[in-house]
């Protein structure tokens, strides 16, 4: 059952400088989360972001329709055991990373993948250390731990807005390498979205698809796009942290 409807109950949303960062605030009065926590972000870009969400919205609340609030709101509520928890669920992805699994057939498709993840896996050996193997079919293979040791560092890094963008789009996607690719600037949202989607995108070419699975579609590349947002906002990852 979708959620009932809450009427817009403010003039405006704004972001406002405060101690410790900004809050997103409606008429004044600070955004909350679900736990009771004041919307405060370290980040202006993300709190202006985070305000002109609430600000874009009409008669009704639409909260489906504030990725960047819905993402923002778990993290802040996210205790340092659950954030531990996200950061180990995250560096699992390493282990099986979309990018490391390859069709044994049609050899179309196998190059097609080739084409798309092999230059993210040689981005991810130059600039995490992380070279992780590749295998077809459907044998797990075995990363070396080395490697893994590298992309569990980088995303130690992370405070917890950062995890929360960077699971959801790594969630979505499938990726960590692509997850990471993101979080650096070295690809868009569209970009990503292409890669994580080889497969799909040649399912779909050969057979079609129906309205139910383009609209699932259509809703997992809105919450992809949001992570993708947010990793931006927080310039996730400078440069120089590679």
């Amino acid at each position: 059952m979708p959620p009932a409807k809450v009427k817009r109950f403010y003039i405006s949303a704004t972001a406002v400088e405060a101690e410790g960062g900004f809050h997103v605030v409606l008429d004044g009065k600070p955004v909350r989360t679900p736990l009771g926590k004041a919307m405060l972000v370290k980040n202006r870009a993300l709190a202006e972001a985070l305000a002109a969400e609430w600000d874009s919205q009409k008669s009704d609340i639409d909260m489906s329709r504030m990725g960047l609030h819905q993402l923002a709101a778990s993290a802040l509520d996210r205790g340092k055991s659950e954030q531990a928890a996200l950061a180990d669920e995250l560096a699992a992805y390493g282990a099986t990373d979309l990018l490391c699994y390859r069709a044994d057939e049609p050899q179309a498709l196998a190059v097609r993948q080739a084409a798309a993840w092999d230059p993210l896996l040689d981005w991810a050996a130059a600039r995490c250390g992380a070279r992780l193997n590749v295998t077809s079919g459907v044998i797990a293979v075995a990363q070396d731990a080395a490697a893994l040791s590298a992309l569990t560092e980088r995303i130690s890094r992370l405070d917890s807005l950062q995890l929360s963008a960077l699971r959801a789009a790594v969630g979505i996607g499938g990726s960590l390498i692509v997850g990471l690719a993101l979080a650096e600037g070295r690809l868009d949202a569209a970009q990503a979205w292409a890669i994580v989607n080889v497969d799909e995108d040649w399912q779909r070419e050969k057979w079609g698809e129906d309205a139910q699975a383009a609209v699932n579609r259509a809703d997992a590349y809105t919450a992809f796009c949001h992570a993708v947002e947010m990793l931006g906002l927080l310039q996730v990852l400078e440069s120089d942290a590679f």
